[in-house]
Parts: C-alpha cells; structure tokens; sequence
C-alpha cells in the first residue's frame, strides 16, 4: 500500500509515533504529512528539526508540510490510506467541520475526496469532552475509521483519551479493506 502517514502536534506521544512509522515503513510505502505545529515547534520532548530528519530518514523522502504540498495526495499522487497518528483534538474538531487548514486536514479531505479511508489514532484531552460529538461525527462519516481508544490518566484527566498505537498498523489494514474494530 502507498500510506500517508501525518504527525499532529501531540508531542509527549511522537516517540511511540515513530515507532508506529518505522513499522509501516518497513512494509509499506509511506509518504510523511506533518502538520505545522509539529514542523515548527520545538519542546521538551525533542526539537522540529529532528522531527523532520527522523520523519525523512524512515520514509526516505522530505515530510510534506504545507496545504499547497498535501492538496496533490487526492487527484495526482493518490494514496490507498491515510494515517494521522496521533490525531490531537483540534485536527479531530476541523475534520468534523470540513475546515481545511493545516497540512493534515488537507491530506485527509484529498484523501476522502479520493474515496480513500483515513485512519485516525487519537490523542486528546478533551476526547470524552467538547470532542466527543466529533468522534460521533466521523465514525457515522464514510471513509474514517479510528484505532481503538483508552483512558490516558482516568483520575487526573478524566476527559483524555489515548489511542492504542500499538493497533495502528492493524488497523490500518483493516480501514483498507473499510473495517473498524471497537473503538472502546
């Protein structure tokens, strides 16, 4: 399969991220998608720029990381699937409205405008939240599928929910074939 594969800004989870990526990687062509926020930003859990370099030494090719560069993932470079992983609550609430903003969004309205599954790996603390209501709103939308969630922190974030990465590459197979195992 050719996969994209995006990084949203939810930075104490991109270590487990590339894990998830090396694993693609190494059975699947990938192309990277990141979004601003994880292009840009440097935190405590490591820099942009090393983001990038490890993001392009797995893929073997640059990240996209601009609306501009993902707009071709639908009409003249399609992909067979799309992953955003991890998908943080404010990329969730913009693919529920249809706004397309980020590098991210665009990749996934190309590649639902394809007719193509987008696998979502959620990370958010407001998941149980505001965010809620968008969950609903994509699973009852054709072509999104989601990997399966859990509490983060259930005393001391009530609301966050953190998916199960290590289910992602099944998952991913299975939004392919346009199947969604329990999310819960």
């Amino acid at each position: 399969m050719k996969i994209g594969y995006c990084i949203c800004g939810s930075f104490c989870t991109h270590k487990n991220s590339l894990e998830v990526l090396q694993t693609l990687c190494a059975v699947h062509e990938v192309v990277p998608v990141l979004s601003e926020t994880a292009a840009c930003t440097d935190t405590r859990f490591g820099t942009c720029g090393e983001l990038i370099k490890k993001v392009t030494e797995l893929c073997g090719r640059a990240p996209v990381m601009s609306i501009k560069d993902a707009e071709p993932l639908g009409p003249k470079e399609p992909l067979d699937l799309l992953v955003i992983c991890p998908c943080t609550g404010n990329t969730l609430a913009k693919l529920a409205a249809g706004i397309t903003d980020t590098a991210v969004t665009m990749a996934a309205k190309a590649t639902v405008r394809a007719d193509r599954p987008v696998l979502i790996a959620l990370c958010s603390n407001d998941a149980l939240g505001a965010n809620l209501k968008n969950i609903g709103e994509l699973l009852n939308r054709k072509n999104y599928y989601f990997a399966p969630l859990h509490y983060d922190d259930p005393v001391n974030k009530p609301h966050s929910l953190l998916s199960d990465f290590g289910k992602v590459p099944l998952c991913a197979e299975l939004a392919y074939e346009r199947r969604q195992i329990p999310i819960f």
